[in-house]
């Protein structure tokens, strides 16, 4: 059963940081591109970061560029989005995906991906 599990939300002030982390079970994270993605209330899904699955491409959405760094480690099978210089605007459920053998971009673009987490609630606020 292919499966990831987020961690690391919760509440920060503005101007704060956060450790989101992805673990993948099931699988193993080598040939899978990997990503994050948020979805605030009242509005749709979109992308935030992604790697790609062997070329080491990286994608950000504009908005989180030079705040916002995405990593993995494929030894633990884990996943991470740092994020710092937190702003209101972040608050969001963030889930984490992960699709065979795509790059970054390609995974940005679309919502359909292999696997979904549950997501983990991020709350900026003051």
């Amino acid at each position: 059963q292919l499966q990831l599990v987020e961690s690391g939300g919760g509440l920060a002030q503005p101007g704060g940081s956060l450790r989101l982390s992805c673990a993948a079970s099931g699988f193993t994270l080598d040939y899978y591109a990997i990503g994050w993605f948020r979805q605030a209330p009242g509005k749709e899904r979109e992308g935030v970061s992604c790697i790609g699955s062997t070329d080491g491409s990286i994608i950000y959405r504009d908005s989180v560029k030079g705040r916002f760094t995405i990593s993995r480690d494929n030894a633990n099978n884990m996943v991470y989005l740092q994020m710092n210089s937190l702003k209101p605007e972040d608050t969001a459920v963030y889930y984490c995906a992960a699709t065979f053998g795509r790059t970054a971009q390609a995974m940005f673009v679309t919502l359909i991906h292999d696997v979904w987490g549950q997501g983990t609630q991020v709350t900026v606020s003051s």
